[in-house]
């Protein structure tokens, strides 16, 4: 199985995630997601060199030309909320995929929040059997809601290829995505840091993705209760 890391080469999507890693930077909330997006076109485009063509005819005004066109049925989807401004930097590059979304969330489950467990309690998908499925999701750290985001996709066919995406990841997380991924499968990454800290998150990272789009969120409606 192939994991491609983008930050082990040189390119103007250092600028983008050097900016997403500030601190000051992250107060611009509009910024922050702007550069979510963008990484998520960068990372498609790329992608798409991987992908299979057929020719197709175009008529110019002044001629005839055959264009190379992507080939490969496309669905594109994205884990519930922090996916969102991923998702779009995907769809505006591949504009006449299919769309699933699935809300799959991590849970501390215990009072010291070392411990995390997955919800899954939602999923909207077309049929993705025999289709190219492009998972999205900006953080990849303990991959349990990546995982379990593959499951529930599963369900809805055999796709020819998946590829997964995400902006930051840690190698546990990389280690538990492969073992739920078909062989032949390829993982997309802007960086790969160096682990996680007690609490689940990735370090040096940079925070949570989806409060950091979005606002704050209570972190579990659950309330966990000593015996």
């Amino acid at each position: 199985m192939e994991v491609i890391n983008f930050s082990e080469q040189n390119s103007v999507l250092n600028h983008f995630m050097a900016e997403i890693r500030d601190k000051k930077y992250q107060q611009n909330r509009m910024m922050f997601r702007n550069n979510i997006k963008r990484i998520g076109q960068m990372m498609a485009f790329e992608l798409s060199k991987t992908m299979e063509y057929k020719p197709k005819t175009v008529t110019t005004p002044l001629g005839q030309i055959d264009i190379p066109l992507i080939k490969d049925d496309i669905v594109v989807a994205t884990v519930l909320r922090a996916g969102l401004p991923f998702h779009e930097g995907f769809l505006e590059v591949f504009d006449k995929a299919d769309n699933a979304f699935v809300s799959a969330f991590r849970m501390y489950i215990n009072r010291e929040h070392t411990e995390v467990g997955v919800h899954t309690e939602y999923i909207a998908t077309p049929s993705v059997k025999g289709r190219t499925l492009i998972i999205v999701d900006p953080m990849l750290a303990t991959g349990g809601s990546l995982a379990a985001a593959i499951e529930s996709l599963m369900e809805a066919g055999k796709p020819k290829k998946i590829h997964v995406c995400c902006v930051i990841a840690a190698p546990e997380g990389i280690e538990v995505v492969k073992a739920a991924l078909p062989e032949g499968s390829t993982i997309w990454c802007a960086a790969i840091d160096q682990g996680m800290n007690e609490h689940k998150y990735i370090v040096p990272g940079f925070g949570d993705c989806g409060d950091l789009c979005f606002g704050e969120k209570l972190q579990s409606f659950r309330k966990i209760t000593e015996k």
